[in-house]
């Protein structure tokens, strides 16, 4: 299983924010950043700051998809 974050994507699209103005709101590393773009796994930690920056729910950010 993998971690997708298309969902997180589509919600700064929605919100009209750049993933340079989330990281720095949610003050989380450029390498946190890139991990995700990446679809790797980041800390538990990154994903609860970007989920209070947005006011949503990890749900609403990740979704688990199975690897082929």
């Amino acid at each position: 299983m993998a971690a997708s974050y298309k969902k997180l994507w589509k919600l700064l699209i929605d919100k009209d924010m750049k993933k340079e103005d989330l990281r720095k709101a949610a003050g989380i590393t450029t390498t946190a950043m890139a991990k995700l773009g990446r679809n790797e796994n980041v800390n538990t930690e990154v994903l609860l700051k970007i989920c209070k920056v947005l006011h949503c729910d990890i749900s609403d950010i990740i979704e688990i998809v199975g690897e082929d």
